[in-house]
């Protein structure tokens, strides 16, 4: 390592700063950016002079060391995330102590500490959010093969393409003209990588191709057939209570997205509405919520966990929607961060055909509609190796748990800052449905959501200017 010559990206030295903090945004930092240059380990050295690359020796014992009334390479352990399995070494030298922190390279998502990953430039330690190149480019490299240009069904006829894949739908929903001639279909195709050539007269058909416009997903491996979206409704509160519809989709993705739609909104509970003399039935969940949200866990799940697929479950108060797979955001982070998405080509080509948000991830539309119908705020989670929404139906302020209050002024606070506002008192009062009069309500729940450390002020100085997003 001394031998390399200087501080690196991947390689840094410290005298005797020791600060938790510090060490936990270095961590982070040399993490990724050890994966983004290709190196399978990063290092922190100290008893290193920085300048000289002499020893000099170190006080630092990290055995001895405490963060937060705690062993610091626990307490370290704990603020990484994905789980990083480092190790200090404490190597003796005639002219003093070296201590050498080992860090592995990130490898399933980006190493974040306090939720936050950070991406070594330099000496400098920024927000890898910052740098959304360097963060495109760390997904990339993180990604061990594009799972959608894989073979799903290897060495068919031009027949059996036609008959496996319904590429009518294709151009239909793409909006280009259906070619008039067979070769001119293949070509589309294999342009769009749904197809590739084999020998011969013979084409495979990738992964892309069957997950999105697959007549029927079961005509493929069991692999590709398990990624079909299962529904379930249940006629209560909790999955005791008995089934009313279960469906085992089998038409690939883009084929079945409207008709999926129209099904669960058709079946969802609704919520009647009385207006003056008029009465209506409105859908329990707002219909561009449970759009989105679907397309949503369509476009992120890990491909490569077998045995599983999207779920989606209904019940009489709330919908859960269900994909395999740790999400490469913080769920914390969801509505604000760019997506960062497993199958980029799946979610281009998606987002072409307008079965989700051109840009961003869709996901702030989904808390501007639940404010609007003053819902309880969705919960992003995860959910041992799966990722989960859920969409609540209606409930006023005074039937929210105080959980759901605070998690509502977090996001209310998340769409003020995006649109370039601030949350103030009388916005979150609007957003809950609470009367002026009784706005003491609201700033009730503001000073939990900042003892909870998800809002702050925005200005210190001027207490009236409003609240931001911790991270902002």
């Amino acid at each position: 390592m001394l031998s390399h010559g200087s501080e690196a990206d991947w390689l840094e030295f410290k005298k005797d700063n020791v600060d938790p903090d510090t060490l936990g945004v270095r961590c982070s930092a040399l993490s990724n950016a050890a994966r983004l240059v290709g190196k399978d380990m990063a290092y922190m050295l100290w008893g290193i002079d920085d300048g000289s690359l002499d020893v000099i020796g170190t006080h630092f014992t990290p055995d001895s060391q405490k963060a937060n009334g705690q062993e610091l390479a626990f307490w370290l352990a704990r603020q990484l995330q994905p789980s990083v399995p480092f190790q200090f070494r404490r190597v003796e030298h005639p002219k003093g102590w070296v201590v050498i922190l080992e860090i592995p390279a990130a490898t399933a998502a980006p190493v974040a500490f306090k939720n936050i990953p950070y991406i070594r430039i330099g000496s400098a330690t920024p927000k890898l959010t910052d740098y959304p190149e360097r963060y495109q480019q760390l997904i990339e490299r993180l990604r061990p093969y594009t799972w959608e240009h894989s073979v799903a069904r290897q060495y068919v006829s031009g027949d059996e393409v036609l008959n496996l894949l319904d590429y009518s739908s294709y151009f239909k929903l793409t909006k280009q003209p259906l070619p008039d001639n067979r070769a001119g279909i293949f070509d589309k195709l294999e342009a769009e990588r749904l197809i590739s050539k084999d020998v011969g007269d013979r084409w495979n058909i990738t992964n892309l191709g069957a997950i999105l416009f697959a007549f029927d997903l079961t005509q493929f491996e069991s692999r590709l057939a398990r990624k079909s979206i299962r529904f379930i409704a249940y006629a209560g509160r909790n999955r005791a209570a008995q089934v009313s519809h279960r469906v085992e989709g089998k038409k690939g993705y883009a084929v079945g997205f409207e008709g999926l739609i129209e099904f669960i909104n058709g079946i969802l509970p609704k919520n009647e509405h009385i207006d003056v003399a008029l009465r209506s039935e409105e859908p329990l969940f707002p219909t561009i919520a449970v759009r989105e949200v679907t397309a949503n866990a369509l476009i992120h799940q890990d491909m490569t966990i077998t045995g599983a697929g999207p779920q989606i479950e209904v019940f009489q108060d709330r919908m859960e929607i269900t994909n395999p797979g740790m999400p490469l955001v913080p769920a914390d982070r969801m509505i604000d961060l760019p997506p960062r998405s497993r199958n980029e080509a799946l979610a281009a080509l998606m987002r072409r055909m307008g079965m989700c948000e051109e840009q961003g991830s869709g996901l702030d539309k989904v808390v501007a509609a639940v404010e609007l119908y003053q819902l309880p705020p969705p919960l992003f989670r995860e959910e041992g190796n799966a990722m989960q929404v859920v969409l609540y139906g209606p409930r006023n302020f005074a039937q929210m748990t105080p959980e759901e209050r605070i998690r509502a002024c977090y996001h209310h606070a998340v769409l003020k800052f995006l649109t370039g506002e601030r949350m103030k008192n009388a916005s979150l009062c609007e957003r809950f449905g609470i009367e002026s009069r009784n706005a003491a309500q609201a700033s009730g729940v503001i000073k939990k959501a900042k003892g909870a450390g998800l809002i702050r002020d925005a200005d210190m100085e001027h207490p009236r200017a409003g609240y931001v997003p911790w991270w902002a």
